[in-house]
């Protein structure tokens, strides 16, 4: 089977992916933020979003426009620039916010829907031009004319799955009861220090010459 002969590739692109995923970032605070403040499926369909845009990743990077992005220093400071207004929004709401922040144990919140949660995950990440370089490098390494459309992919499912089961992880980590009593206490100072951290990866992303 051709895909075999990929094998190798596979399994270092499957150690990268987890590695990714893992690595703190935007997407981790924004998973944080949704679970305790709106509760663990809030978390989940941010994770989902999360899963979701790393397609938007693989298609670009399949149609060669990747490469287009990260040449063109205007085309890359767009979207550079619509990703940090967009944190800095996020975070300036949390800051602006009545903190009336409630860590439920039974129930969630009912301010924000599943279809939002799974918005935020979503444009958090495909906005993100960190993950732009990521998928590039990835192809860069791993990508050339003679390889399947099957095996790249492959390599889709593998990068959206770690995201997904890595995010997933945190959010039920946070919404444990043991977890939520323990910040119960800080749900106020949790909400403004969330809004502060991803205003400064806001800003970070703005200045920043990835």
């Amino acid at each position: 089977m051709e895909v075999l002969n990929y094998l190798p590739q596979i399994i270092a692109v499957s150690t990268i992916a987890i590695f990714m995923a893992i690595s703190p970032g935007v997407d981790f605070v924004m998973v944080t933020r949704n679970t305790l403040l709106h509760g663990k499926k809030s978390g989940l369909y941010s994770a989902l979003g999360i899963s979701v845009a790393i397609w938007i990743h693989l298609l670009y990077c399949i149609a060669g426009l990747a490469i287009v992005i990260s040449n063109s220093i205007i085309l890359f400071s767009i979207i550079k620039y619509i990703a940090a207004a967009y944190l800095i929004y996020i975070g300036y709401k949390n800051l602006k916010s009545d903190s009336k922040l409630d860590l439920k144990i039974e129930g969630v919140k009912k301010d924000i829907s599943n279809f939002k949660s799974f918005k935020i995950g979503f444009f958090t990440n495909v906005l993100n031009p960190k993950a732009t370089i990521f998928f590039l490098s990835i192809f860069t390494q791993f990508v050339d004319v003679h390889t399947p459309i099957l095996v790249q992919l492959i390599y889709g499912v593998i990068i959206s799955t770690a995201h997904f089961m890595w995010f997933s992880l945190v959010s039920l980590f946070l919404s444990h009861p043991i977890i939520l009593n323990r910040f119960k206490s800080y749900k106020a100072k949790i909400e403004k220090a969330i809004g502060v951290i991803l205003i400064a990866l806001g800003i970070k992303v703005a200045s920043s010459n990835i």
